[in-house]
């Protein structure tokens, strides 16, 4: 055993608090066995040709002042593109009003989800960025893996042409007025940024963002202020709550899919592990609960449109 930890510390593709929480959950000798073998420092051609016909993709990031934040870019298919497996070239700035927009610098960290909600097909990669553009900026890649369809509403998407959109409103908060609860209670999916400051230079600090869905209202409203969410059985990564582990902050991001609103935010998170309170989520193996810090209200934002399928 001894062994095995000294070298699964070494080079491994996970971090200190992602191998904490595996080793709690007592899967850590697999996951590092199935880590090595699955999570890459490069793009397989197939993971490139997957984000070259994407419309969108969703961005994790953390600000100067360490808060995570969750985004979504947009553009037409093709925005995206690969000129080899260690880089991905994307072609948008991204929404106004967003903090994704202040943070495109190089050498910032990014998480990246590829997802096709359609045919429920998601991909990851862990990236930070080597040049800006006018256009957009250059990502170079750290890590990559593919992702299972678990919990994935499909839907399909259908566009709104430019010119048919009215102009963007940029409204900031800190405590949940009724809109924002009206979205959250009836959501069945949000995506969730994480983020830890690359100290030690490895491949697996940084950002990420991950997809999280279930029935509409899985994501409880204590109060003003408060969110409490399930964890629910994944594929024993931990990138979400490991980085929780070691900065215990987050970045939610709520779409409106039919009116093409973003409901952006940032806030501290409460890891409940062995909490009682989880018999009342079922299907949850553990709790964490969100309290606001700072929230945006991005509406028109997104010449996006979806519908369930």
């Amino acid at each position: 055993m001894a062994d095995f930890k000294d070298e699964s510390e070494k080079n491994s593709p996970f971090h200190q608090g992602e191998r904490a929480l595996q080793t709690r959950m007592g899967v850590r000798e697999q996951m590092e066995r199935f880590g090595r073998r699955v999570i890459r420092n490069f793009m397989p051609e197939q993971h490139r040709q997957f984000y070259r016909q994407l419309p969108y993709v969703f961005i994790g990031h953390g600000d100067k002042d360490g808060w995570p934040w969750a985004s979504i870019l947009f553009n037409k298919p093709g925005f995206i593109n690969s000129p080899d497996e260690k880089t991905l070239i994307i072609n948008t700035r991204g929404v106004e009003g967003d903090p994704l927009q202040q943070a495109i610098k190089t050498g910032i960290r990014l998480g990246l989800l590829g997802i096709e909600l359609n045919t429920r097909r998601r991909n990851r990669l862990a990236a930070h960025i080597s040049r800006t553009s006018e256009q957009g900026f250059t990502l170079a890649v750290d890590q990559a893996f593919g992702n299972c369809p678990k919990y994935i509403k499909p839907r399909e998407l259908r566009g709104m042409p430019a010119r048919d959109m009215p102009p963007v409103l940029v409204n900031d908060f800190t405590s949940f007025d009724d809109q924002a609860k009206a979205l959250i209670e009836k959501s069945d999916t949000f995506f969730v940024a994480s983020f830890i400051e690359n100290s030690r230079d490895q491949a697996s600090e940084g950002a990420d963002v991950s997809h999280r869905g279930g029935n509409p209202g899985f994501v409880r409203i204590d109060d003003n202020l408060s969110l409490t969410i399930p964890d629910y059985a994944g594929n024993f990564h931990f990138n979400t709550l490991g980085n929780f582990v070691k900065n215990p902050k987050a970045g939610l991001l709520f779409v409106d899919f039919e009116n093409g609103h973003l409901l952006t935010l940032t806030g501290r998170v409460e890891l409940l592990l062995d909490s009682p309170q989880v018999e009342a989520f079922t299907g949850a193996g553990r709790l964490w609960t969100f309290n606001l810090h700072l929230g945006y209200w991005l509406k028109n934002a997104m010449a996006l449109r979806w519908q369930e399928s």
